[in-house]
């Protein structure tokens, strides 16, 4: 019996080379335009406008103009999901490139996932939040407990306010591909990465995923973990 929708299509979308570097580029969320993606796919312009349409024409990205100019992203965060769950699984696998990007391990160390953070210090902090009952419940029923809210509250978030500003889950578990545990995604993972933008404990690293933390940003985050961890109940 053949039940539930038909993922061939989907798959087959996502397996192409071009179209998969295409997509795993806007999991930066960073819109791009079809001439900076040609150049990460290694296509021609004529080539990715065909791709582009294709992944157009199945919800995967969406586009927007801008004068003369249009951009590209991922349609929205289910498809930045599927695509992290994906490098999971790639990852266990042994599906890696032949040669690694010299930002591999600072890759590993932190990165933007789609519009939160993941990576090494993301699992670290999503584990003590669940440690510390500040995230209770699972998978989807995940969910801030009073405690949580004070937390993000002390650390400058509205809890409420992020989650009533976007129709998508407050908190997700989104399994991180390098370190093969869960890292905080939703509306407060967001909120989360943005804060530490603000503090300037970290920034972008210019064309790449890459979260650098600067040194003082990364022991006052591991900090932050500690106490919480420490905290008495």
């Amino acid at each position: 019996m053949k039940d539930g929708p038909n993922i061939v299509g989907i798959a087959a979308l996502i397996g192409d080379h071009a179209r998969a570097e295409v997509l795993t580029a806007l999991l930066a969320d960073r819109a791009l335009t079809a001439t900076e993606l040609a150049a990460v796919a290694g296509v021609t312009k004529q080539t990715i406008s065909g791709h582009l349409a294709k992944l157009l024409d199945a919800g995967l990205v969406a586009v927007e103009h801008q004068g003369r100019h249009r951009y590209f992203r991922l349609a929205d965060h289910d498809v930045a999901h599927l695509l992290e769950s994906l490098m999971g699984v790639a990852f266990r696998t042994g599906a890696v490139r032949v040669r690694s990007s010299p930002r591999e391990p600072a890759l590993r160390k932190a990165r933007v996932c789609y519009d939160h953070l993941a990576g090494e210090l993301a699992v670290r902090a999503y584990e003590m939040l669940v440690e510390r009952r500040l995230l209770a419940g699972r998978g989807a029923d995940l969910r801030l407990t009073a405690a949580g809210s004070a937390w993000f509250a002390a650390l400058g978030i509205d809890a409420e306010a992020a989650a009533a500003n976007t129709r998508r889950a407050a908190c997700r578990p989104c399994l991180d591909w390098g370190e093969r545990r869960h890292h905080l995604g939703g509306a407060l993972g967001a909120a989360l990465l943005q804060r530490l933008f603000a503090l300037r404990w970290a920034r972008r690293v210019e064309g790449s995923r890459v979260v650098a933390f600067t040194p003082p940003g990364e022991r006052a985050f591991a900090a932050l973990l500690a106490a919480s961890a420490s905290s008495p109940d």
